[in-house]
């Protein structure tokens, strides 16, 4: 049966390398584009806002460098593409700003958050479908870069036969390994009386808005796959988690600077902070969007 027929297969539109109301710069043919032309300082038109959509949609992560963002600026930014999640670390902190969770990392810190592939907080039951980060300060020697993955293409490149496989399959998706061994080194504020969240969802998922497949195992949440055995399940997970390491086509690097917006849709991409900067410093913040409804195959 001819592909276009397949009833698998959802035409993915051509992207378009212009836009309207910005300019974009490609960082890799797959994913990742730098943006200019836009004040994010300032609320977005409708039809500024349609047309970043459709570029998130286009390339998975857009970088903004030169912005010059309060937190009440970042916050609305987020808002205007959804309702704010509030990190389960910070809920029911008394702090000016819950919705934005701190990222800052200085030569006490005994690691960095993030240093290792994975999609944030998918223990959620309704997890996050976008992030937004926000750099101030970065290394004065260089590094601290970020790398972003796109799991449409990590599905898209594994075998027939191991994508049968990953049909109808779940795995659970919990938060208490990396968040209470943050807390237990006293990163992050504790949250009396309530447990970290903790999931089960499809290991492949269909984006809501695009309608592709994608690969949604991630080495930082993922815990197993429900209904395997111990060892068929790390094996599997670890054939998938290698896989998304390892293949740098799926792969784009920011490089930041100060004041570099980064906004990143965590639904169809994983990303690594790599911590190559010790003992310098980088601050910003990150303020992250809610999806709508539970991933689905």
């Amino acid at each position: 049966m001819p592909l276009d027929h397949h009833p698998d297969h959802v035409p993915v539109p051509k992207r378009r390398f212009e836009y309207d109301h910005f300019q974009i710069r490609t960082l890799t043919p797959h994913i990742g584009a730098e943006i200019r032309g836009l004040d994010l300082s300032t609320p977005l038109s409708d039809e500024e806002h349609k047309e970043l959509r459709r570029a998130l949609h286009d390339w998975m992560v857009l970088v903004f460098p030169e912005q010059a963002l309060n937190a009440d600026q970042h916050k609305d930014l987020g808002r205007r593409f959804g309702d704010l999640h509030v990190h389960p670390q910070l809920r029911g902190a008394k702090i000016p700003h819950p919705e934005i969770l701190p990222v800052h990392t200085n030569a006490d810190s005994p690691f960095t958050p993030g240093d290792g592939w994975h999609a944030d907080v998918t223990c959620e039951e309704i997890p996050l479908w976008g992030s937004m980060l926000y750099i101030r300060e970065t290394p004065t020697c260089g590094g601290g870069d970020t790398l972003y993955a796109n799991m449409y293409m990590a599905y898209e490149l594994l075998s027939d036969p191991i994508k049968g496989l990953l049909e109808g399959l779940s795995a659970v998706h919990d938060g208490a390994g990396p968040y209470s061994e943050q807390q237990a080194m006293g990163i992050g504020l504790p949250t009396p009386g309530e447990e970290f969240p903790s999931c089960e969802h499809p290991v492949v998922v269909r984006h809501p808005d695009t309608g592709r497949k994608l690969l949604y195992v991630n080495s930082a949440f993922t815990t197993h796959i429900v209904g395997l055995s111990a060892a068929e399940s790390r094996g599997l997970l670890d054939l998938l988690f290698h896989h998304i390491a390892s293949t740098h086509k799926l792969h784009c690097r920011v490089h930041w600077a100060p004041n570099t917006l980064t906004f990143w849709d965590n639904l169809c991409t994983q990303h690594h902070a790599i911590w190559d900067y010790y003992p310098h410093s980088r601050v910003g913040g990150r303020v992250s969007i809610l999806g709508q409804a539970r991933p689905s195959a």
